[in-house]
């Protein structure tokens, strides 16, 4: 049976486990979301959904709480994305799980997620001793949000896009503060940064933050959005390189990065948390 986003335990009221149970995992495929955007077989894109998890806790096998903060990256061409709360369940599930150390765990992690996700998902554990090393920052580029422009339209709408095809090619990364979707399932807002690096016909600034903008009563998982977003602009500026990449702030003790590119030169994005994340 596959998985639906409104058969997730989103939106209703769970019992939170705090014995070991990977079995509250709820993966969903990627492919329902994609087909709506027209992509089957090779996709234009590959890249990562980078999660960071603040609230992972075990016990060890004295009994005493351990702590740490995980970062999770899921490959953009595994077959599910995982849904949150059943992440969260899941993450919770340890809280009172003797385990032998900080090895033992991040075992179990790689064994469940990838088996979940489909895919290899790598993971990064960070101990207490190792927190002042976390680093924050900010996505780079010019900033759309100073454009002083009159919105009236609140839903994706990939025919205003448009960019230059008579002039010469440019190469430049934009940043926005405003996107916001809605989760799928139970509409609660979701907050995101977002930067958009692309080489090609010069991209009208104006339409693209209208574009963006316009997400803003619209109602999909992060990684679907940035999906979205990318084949838009792929589709409607033709940019020979293009890559996206979304900073969304923290639910629940996760946040959710997903980053989509086209160009095999385009490095991982750093995992910098941003001032509101």
């Amino acid at each position: 049976m596959t998985n639906t986003a409104d058969q997730s335990p989103l939106g209703k009221t769970s019992a939170y486990r705090t014995d070991y149970a990977p079995e509250l995992l709820f993966p969903i495929p990627r492919q329902g979301k994609r087909d709506e955007l027209g992509l089957s077989g090779t996709l234009p894109f590959f890249g990562v959904d980078i999660w960071n998890a603040y609230e992972i806790s075990w016990l060890n096998l004295r009994g005493k709480p351990q702590v740490a903060i995980a970062r999770i990256t899921f490959p953009a061409d595994s077959p599910n994305i995982i849904e949150s709360k059943s992440f969260k369940l899941y993450l919770n599930s340890f809280n009172q799980t003797r385990l032998e150390n900080v090895a033992a765990l991040k075992a179990l992690l790689q064994q469940d997620l990838s088996a979940a996700a489909g895919g290899n998902v790598h993971i990064i554990l960070t101990q207490p001793e190792e927190f002042g090393m976390v680093s924050m920052g900010e996505l780079d580029g010019l900033l759309l949000d100073r454009l002083d422009i009159e919105v009236d339209n609140y839903s994706p709408s990939p025919d205003i896009l448009s960019a230059a095809f008579d002039e010469e090619p440019v190469e430049e990364k934009l940043v926005s503060h405003l996107l916001k979707s809605n989760c799928l399932v139970t509409g609660q807002p979701d907050w995101a940064s977002v930067q958009i690096h692309y080489a090609g016909p010069q991209i009208d600034q104006e339409s693209l933050l209208k574009y963006l903008i316009g997400f803003r009563e619209h109602n999909e998982f992060h990684e679907q959005c940035v999906e979205r977003i990318f084949v838009d602009i792929l589709r409607q500026c033709q940019p020979q390189q293009l890559a996206v990449y979304a900073r969304y702030t923290r639910r629940g003790g996760l946040d959710i990065n997903p980053w989509r590119s086209n160009f095999s030169t385009a490095q991982k994005p750093p995992n910098l948390r941003n001032a509101r994340q």
